[in-house]
């Protein structure tokens, strides 16, 4: 099995900063596309922005300029560097995987519990 924990939500007003953590864990093979996706009340899930084994990032156009991924893959780890924040931007965070167990196998989508981020005055 494979787990994903999320940390460093939290309150803060407009305006300021939180960093994300997704931490992967279990039995891993091969991580590749690695993805933090949110979901307000009342809304879809939605992407955020995703990085692959290699690097190549995508953001959605609203958070561009806003925020930044980064992975470090010897700690299985991934982060979300969120500046600028708006109130648009509440919602529970979703940490997101492509995970293989095995050499061969096709990836395997697997979820963290989610964080909560609030932006509010």
């Amino acid at each position: 099995q494979v787990q994903l924990v999320e940390s460093g939500g939290g309150l803060v007003q407009p305006g300021g900063s939180l960093r994300l953590s997704c931490a992967a864990s279990g039995s891993i093979f091969t991580i590749y596309t690695m993805a933090w996706y949110r979901q307000a009340p009342g809304k879809q899930q939605e992407l955020v922005a995703s990085i692959t084994n290699t690097g190549t990032t995508n953001y959605a156009d609203s958070v561009k300029g806003r925020f930044t991924i980064s992975r470090d893959n010897a700690k299985n780890t991934i982060y979300l560097q969120m500046n600028s924040l708006k109130p648009a931007d509440t919602a529970v965070y979703y940490c997101n995987a492509e995970v293989t167990q095995a050499r061969g196998l096709v990836p395997y989508d697997y979820w963290g519990q989610g964080t909560q981020v609030t932006i509010s005055s």
